[in-house]
């Protein structure tokens, strides 16, 4: 955090996460401000927290570029409270005049569009600020590009009315999402991981799996499992569950590139993970009109087969090379462990019982605040005092900076996009280069959403693919949730997919390993995740949709079928298999998660006759032994 010599900062900023903590709360409870208020005091709070603890340089200003730092921040601070109160005061003026803009309209507008820019920049880098500039450019001299990627001409009063005074452009579904649900659920999550959840998370997968064969890396899968439903960031979730699991793994005779992936490969999966899940799972029930609870259901199976399969494959590793768990001295106690803060977990239980009986979101996160501040008080050694609370809430605040930035900056995009009708334009490209055909527009999307994750947080990858590439795949058919789940997979995925695979590299700074290898590891392992979206678009009983009873066949077979691909990725099977067999496996496993009761018996045929045969091929060794 900069320093500055005239007030205390650190200060300044825990009263003003404070203040949009409570500012929440209570819109969470007592409704939400009309959507232009909302927005414009949540993108306040933000712009006044990224100025006060983001340099405008990188690195921590000295000299000359401290002084530049302070006055440029005054500047832009000045620039916030004059365009964002100036929303909040006049909203009504606004609607009255019927859109048409003032020239202090104009103004304020342009100097908001830059700052949220500038924001950008600051918390997640340039490649989004870029691709927004390019989109910019496209708005004001599209019409010059002939054929059907042009458009008509925008001037700029249309195009600064459009995205400020109307809840099209940067106030748009993404920011509102960001002031309405994501803020309230990145707050629980800080105060449960202030209030120690983390940790007793930790904990109890240690002494769950710690002394199974490879345990630390089942305590690793267990722990970012459950700690990623709480944080809902790859990269956090590698920075605090991989420095306990990584040096375990190695430990027990894990090489670093393996420890790192299986790392960076279980942290990813928490995104998708319910109940919280990744702040982009709130983006898409509110992009296709869905209750968050829907899209928790319907993310549950494939998300179960993601953690399964990685346990597996670790497990095949553990027993390849003989490895064992760690001591049981070694261990916590779980019962222990639970006596002590099982109580803390009352909260999330609760949250989850208030989304199932109907609460909205913000209502259910409000409530689970509240009651784990009073459980807390259960036990002496967990209770959440007036410094924790503050630490919470800073956490909070801090937390959801880069999340919200980014929802503004793509909705600058997705302006761009509805005013342009570019989003039209798009979705005929690529059913026309698909020549109409499912899979090859499933694969365009899957690209696209990995290709704009390099760099991207997943809720910009998943945003920026949804606007253009979804309702290509709705236009085939494909049902708007299952659409958009499907980009929000790849967009959760890039996080591990090289050449920027930023829960991968974090992970390798952690295990001492080459990046790219981590990276390319981390793909290898997470090869069903990469599969079976494909499926659930074909078989929607993986996203409980259908029959109950053929929901639950699709998903014993779907389990089948990733041991079967988990045996093929490791190359082992009770004992070590060739490449053909492998190969066979691979063909029985996509054959178990696919549709159909034909393709289920081909792939159960293959996978028990391979298992059949390496059985008592290893039983045989065995008694030779």
């Amino acid at each position: 955090m900069v320093k500055s010599k005239f007030f205390n900062k650190r200060r300044f900023v825990e009263v003003i996460a404070l203040a949009m903590g409570l500012f929440h709360l209570y819109t969470a409870q007592f409704g939400l401000f009309s959507a232009t208020i909302q927005r414009s005091i949540h993108l306040l709070f933000v712009c006044l927290l990224v100025y006060l603890t983001v340099p405008f340089f990188k690195g921590e200003p000295e000299g000359k570029k401290k002084v530049w730092n302070e006055v440029l921040n005054f500047i832009f601070i000045l620039g916030s409270l004059a365009s964002l109160i100036y929303l909040t005061v006049e909203y009504k003026n606004l609607y009255l005049r019927g859109g048409e803009a003032t020239l202090v309209d104009l103004t304020l507008g342009a100097i908001l569009i830059i700052i949220v820019l500038d924001i950008t920049r600051r918390t997640i880098g340039w490649p989004l600020p870029i691709i927004t500039i390019i989109a910019i450019a496209y708005s004001f001299f599209g019409h010059l590009i002939p054929g059907s990627w042009g458009h008509r001409r925008i001037d700029f009063e249309q195009f600064i009315s459009f995205q400020y005074l109307t809840t099209e452009g940067l106030f748009s579904i993404p920011l509102g999402v960001s002031a309405s649900f994501i803020f309230i659920f990145v707050l629980f999550a800080a105060f449960l991981l202030i209030s120690g959840v983390g940790q007793f998370f930790i904990n109890i997968a240690n002494g769950i799996a710690g002394a199974w064969r490879g345990g630390p890396a089942k305590v690793a899968i267990i722990a970012s499992s459950l700690f990623g439903t709480i944080s809902g960031s790859a990269v956090a979730n590698v920075s605090s569950v991989g420095t306990f699991t990584v040096p375990l793994m190695r430990k027990l005779g894990y090489t670093p590139v393996m420890a790192g992936a299986v790392e960076s490969v279980a942290s990813t999966g928490g995104q998708i993970m319910p109940p919280i899940m990744g702040a982009a799972a709130f983006i898409v029930a509110e992009m296709v009109g869905v209750t968050y609870l829907k899209v928790c259901i319907a993310a549950a199976i494939p998300a179960i087969m993601y953690y399964f399969s990685l346990f597996y494959i670790a497990h095949l590793e553990a027993v390849k090379v003989g490895m064992q768990g760690l001591p049981k001295e070694e261990l916590p106690s779980v019962k222990k462990e639970i006596l002590s803060r099982g109580h803390l977990i009352i909260p999330a239980v609760l949250l989850v019982a208030l989304l199932v009986y109907g609460y909205s979101p913000m209502k259910a996160g409000f409530w689970s605040i509240l009651s784990l501040v009073a459980v807390s008080y259960i036990k002496k050694e967990t209770r959440m005092n007036w410094g924790k609370i503050i630490e919470s809430f800073t956490r909070g605040a801090t937390g959801v900076l880069s999340v919200a930035t980014c929802c503004a900056c793509a909705g600058i995009v997705i302006g761009v996009v509805t005013q342009t009708g570019l989003g039209l334009k798009f979705s005929n490209l690529v059913i026309s280069a698909a020549q109409g055909k499912l899979l090859l527009t499933l694969i365009y999307t899957m690209i696209a959403a990995l290709i704009l994750g390099m760099g991207l947080t997943t809720s910009a990858a998943y945003i920026l693919t949804a606007i253009i590439a979804a309702p290509a795949l709705v236009d085939l058919g494909v049902k708007p949730l299952t659409a958009h789940l499907f980009v929000f997979y790849y967009a959760c995925l890039s996080t591990i997919t090289p050449p920027v695979a930023l829960a991968s590299y974090a992970a390798a700074g952690i295990a001492e390993a080459p990046p790219f290898r981590v990276g390319y590891r981390a793909m290898w392992l997470a090869i069903v995740a990469y599969i079976v979206p494909y499926f659930f678009v074909y078989n929607p009983a993986l996203l409980f949709q259908g029959p109950l009873w053929f929901i639950a066949f699709s998903f014993f077979t779907a389990v089948i079928g990733c041991m079967a691909i988990g045996s093929a990725v490791e190359g082992f099977l009770f004992t070590n298999i060739t490449w053909p067999e492998r190969g066979l496996l691979f063909i029985a496993g996509m054959s178990l998660i696919a549709p159909g009761i034909t393709e289920s018996i081909l792939g159960f045929g293959l996978f028990f006759a391979n298992a059949i045969v390496r059985y008592f091929i290893a039983k045989k060794r065995t008694n030779r032994g």
